[in-house]
């Protein structure tokens, strides 16, 4: 089974912070993930669309219940074709599930070339956006030349104790 159906880039151009949007604004382009999405056979369905473009819109991981209720997807589809459409985003690669495995899973729309990384808190599983230059870029370099890998990717989560729980 082909996880990844797009090639992943160890060249990130100019890109230096998570920030950068694409010319709608958005962290991932819409566009692109219908694009992929059709070329891996998912049908381009109302539901498909309003999730991606919730997904996209939010701009940070959301939960199912969340997306549930987010405008443009409420009333699209039910809780369990989102669920669906939310599993084949992930087994093609187009979106990945974060969190602790205890905790409501959190969706967010892969980036093909490139990723962003995320600050996950143990206490109550929360997920944010880190926002600074990836500090394993140079990691996969070196083993790129060690190895003579090719199409090297990696996803970091990093867990903590947010501000708001170690206040608690």
């Amino acid at each position: 089974m082909l996880l990844f159906p797009f090639e992943f880039s160890a060249d990130f151009g100019e890109l230096s912070s998570v920030t950068e949007r694409c010319e709608h604004g958005h962290l991932v382009c819409v566009d692109s993930v219908l694009a992929k999405a059709r070329e891996v056979g998912l049908r381009k369905t109302r539901a498909l669309e309003a999730v991606v473009n919730a997904m996209a819109e939010a701009g940070t991981p959301v939960t199912l219940n969340e997306l549930e209720k987010s405008e443009g997807v409420e009333g699209i589809c039910d809780r369990a074709t989102l669920f669906r459409l939310l599993n084949r985003l992930s087994e093609h690669g187009l979106a990945r599930r974060l969190g602790l495995h205890e905790r409501a899973a959190h969706f967010a729309l892969a980036t093909p070339n490139g990723h962003h990384d995320y600050l996950i808190c143990r206490a109550c599983g929360s997920v944010e956006l880190l926002d600074q230059a990836c500090p394993v870029r140079e990691v996969e370099e070196e083993i790129k030349k060690k190895t003579g890998y090719t199409g090297l990717y990696h996803e970091l989560e990093i867990y903590g104790v947010c501000p708001v729980c170690a206040d608690e």
